[in-house]
């Protein structure tokens, strides 16, 4: 199944503030995310329907209904839990 990708504005915010070389690693495990979302990098968050995608210390949170994933909230591990 290939999901399709949608940013919060917030998350796209968040994304655009970061450093051009972590941006761009980060829309690539997103892109990647589309195709395969059973990555071993994705694990579900404990007692919520948000799953989280690990890329280096960053962190990209996101849900998904039938076959649409919306990015959440993206960034650094030691901040993005607080949401």
């Amino acid at each position: 199944m290939i999901y399709k990708i949608k940013f919060e504005k917030r998350a796209f915010q968040e994304l655009d503030k970061l450093d051009q070389i972590i941006s761009r690693r980060i829309l690539r495990n997103i892109k990647e995310l589309k195709k395969n979302f059973h990555t071993k990098d994705v694990k579900r968050l404990k007692g919520k329907d948000i799953y989280r995608l690990r890329v280096g210390n960053y962190r990209v949170l996101f849900y998904i209904e039938n076959d649409l994933i919306s990015i959440l909230k993206v960034g650094h591990r030691k901040k993005i839990y607080k949401y």
